[in-house]
C-alpha cells in the first residue's frame, strides 16, 4: 500500500485506509436555485438569438456567449462536483489525512492535514458519509468561502471515523 508514497510519508508512518468519494451527481437546494437562474438566463439568450436571427446576418451569434454562460450556471455545479469527486483520492495514515486530486488544467494536487488529539472531527453518517477534519478557503457558489475539508461521500465512513478517533486516542495516551 505504500507504492508511490516514498518521500511523502514520514519514517515509520503507516497507511491505515485509502478510498475514493462516490462520483455520482448530487442535486441540492443550492444547485436547484442556481440551475433555475441559469436556465432562465439561457432561455432569455435563446429567445434573443431567435429574434436577432430573424433580422438576418450573424448578429444573433453574440447570444451564444450568454446562452453558454446560462447553461454553465445551470449545470456546472452539478456536473463539476461529480467530475472533481471522480478525480479525487483519499488516504489516512496514523498521522495525517491526505486528499489528492488530478483534474485538467489545475493538475495534480496533494493536500495533507495532520490528525492530532486536538483536531476537531465532524462525522455525518449516512449511506455515503462525510468526515471533516479541517477548514479552508474554497470557491462555493462563485465566491471564496471558508468550507469544511475532509473525506466526503465515502461508503465506509463509520470505519474511517473510528480509525481517526483511534489515532487521536493513541496521541492522547502518549501525552499522559
Amino acid at each position: 500500500m505504500t507504492d508511490g508514497w516514498e518521500g511523502i510519508l514520514d519514517p515509520e508512518e503507516r497507511i491505515l485506509w485509502q478510498g475514493r468519494p462516490d462520483g455520482g451527481i448530487v442535486i441540492s437546494v443550492a444547485n436547484i436555485a442556481s440551475g433555475a437562474f441559469g436556465l432562465f438566463f439561457a432561455g432569455f439568450a435563446l429567445f434573443w438569438m431567435i429574434m436577432a436571427s430573424q433580422a438576418g446576418g450573424v448578429f444573433w451569434m453574440f447570444g451564444l456567449l450568454h446562452f453558454s454562460v446560462g447553461i454553465g450556471i445551470a449545470f456546472g455545479p452539478i456536473v463539476g462536483g461529480a467530475f472533481i469527486r471522480r478525480h479525487t483520492w483519499y488516504t489516512l495514515t496514523d498521522r495525517r489525512a491526505f486528499v489528492a486530486t488530478d483534474v485538467p488544467i489545475k493538475g495534480k494536487t496533494l493536500d495533507s492535514y495532520p490528525i492530532t488529539r486536538d483536531t476537531r472531527i465532524s462525522f455525518e453518517e449516512g449511506g455515503l458519509s462525510n468526515i471533516h477534519f479541517a477548514e479552508g478557503m474554497r470557491y462555493r457558489g462563485g465566491k471564496k468561502r471558508l468550507s469544511p475539508i475532509g473525506f466526503e461521500r465515502i461508503p465506509d465512513g463509520r470505519e474511517v471515523y473510528r480509525l481517526i478517533r483511534d489515532i487521536q486516542k493513541a496521541q492522547h495516551e502518549q501525552v499522559q
